[in-house]
């Protein structure tokens, strides 16, 4: 038996399926179904159906026993993730690298299953093809399904990425088919990302997507809008507050909400798909169990879970990615000449 079937057999047993997949129905938001049981969603006008919840790239390189996190990896593969989340920066390369080692493995049977999206940090020519190189190379690869310019963070980076030459280069890129699609994230303005919109038809945007987001200069209700009129597909990120721990998450460890009501809060707004930072397989099997059982938040419910955030939400003291740079990478820090 395979390490791989391993894994399945000790996932199952751990009884997060059975009755959690044959709990679900139509009432799931007229999303797809796959035999897998996780829904899925379609990623803007791509044409793809991607799952609701995607792995996140920098928890999956942070796991120290690198063997845990292929196992990881491969059981989120066939408990129906098939979006996978990665950047050029996280942990030096390491994370593509894991990445990379796990999709290739079994004769790139993995590869095959995943919708893989990845990040470039420079907004100049010469060195967007290079770290674009070196993602082919870490995720052993001949294509990137998904390469988005990462952290438009900064007020003048809708201006750099068209005249530093970083987008025309991508799009060539684009062109020669090593990258499918391409998009943008960002985590500190709306603002921002409003400008950065109108510089190309992305198709992707990537952005915090939250409980607290709703009332704190949200992404949620500025972009989302100005995304689906452009056919721009919204991806979520920080659905937990962001924070190296993810199963319990900055709201979470504040008791703001629980894991639950603030899964259901992300997935319940417009976004094809949510990235959850996942780096053990009691995380992935908590946030499998969600998007399994996924019904969205209205009404009622929708209204108390508000009612409960408000007063921990309005400062911003949970979203600080949004208001400082101490949330920033450190290349793009220095990048904009932050030491």
């Amino acid at each position: 038996m395979s390490n791989a079937d391993n894994s399945r057999r000790e996932f199952l047993q751990a009884g997060i399926v059975g009755t959690a997949a044959l709990a679900l129905s139509s009432e799931a938001g007229g999303q797809d179904r796959p035999s897998a049981g996780i829904p899925q969603r379609p990623l803007g006008k791509t044409g793809v159906n991607v799952s609701i919840i995607c792995l996140g790239g920098w928890h999956i390189g942070s796991v120290q026993d690198k063997d845990e996190a292929v196992k990881i990896m491969h059981t989120a593969i066939d408990e129906g993730v098939n979006f996978f989340d990665n950047c050029w920066d996280y942990h030096d390369g390491g994370s593509e690298e894991i990445m990379g080692k796990a999709l290739a493995a079994d004769g790139g049977k993995w590869r095959k299953k995943v919708f893989l999206m990845t990040k470039v940090c420079s907004r100049e020519a010469k060195e967007v093809r290079k770290q674009i190189e070196d993602s082919l190379r870490r995720l052993q690869s001949d294509v990137i399904d998904l390469m988005q310019m990462h952290e438009i963070n900064w007020d003048n980076d809708p201006e750099w990425v068209v005249e530093k030459g970083g987008l025309a280069e991508l799009l060539k890129i684009q062109k020669e088919g090593k990258v499918r699609f391409v998009g943008f994230t960002g985590h500190k303005s709306p603002l921002i990302h409003a400008r950065m919109l109108p510089v190309h038809k992305w198709d992707t945007v990537q952005m915090p997507v939250n409980v607290c987001d709703h009332f704190y200069r949200s992404f949620v209700q500025t972009i989302c809008p100005l995304a689906e009129r452009q056919g721009t597909g919204v991806i979520g990120m920080k659905g937990l507050g962001g924070g190296t721990k993810e199963a319990g998450g900055k709201v979470v460890a504040a008791k703001v909400c629980t894991v639950e009501e603030a899964r259901r809060f992300s997935l319940s707004q417009p976004i094809a798909s949510l990235v959850c930072g996942i780096d053990s397989m009691e995380v992935l099997k908590q946030d499998v169990q969600v998007a399994r059982n996924f019904k969205p938040l209205e009404g009622r419910e929708l209204e108390a879970l508000l009612a409960k955030v408000k007063p921990h939400a309005g400062d911003g003291r949970h979203e600080r990615f949004k208001s400082t740079i101490d949330f920033d990478g450190p290349y793009h820090r220095k990048q904009h000449g932050f030491e």
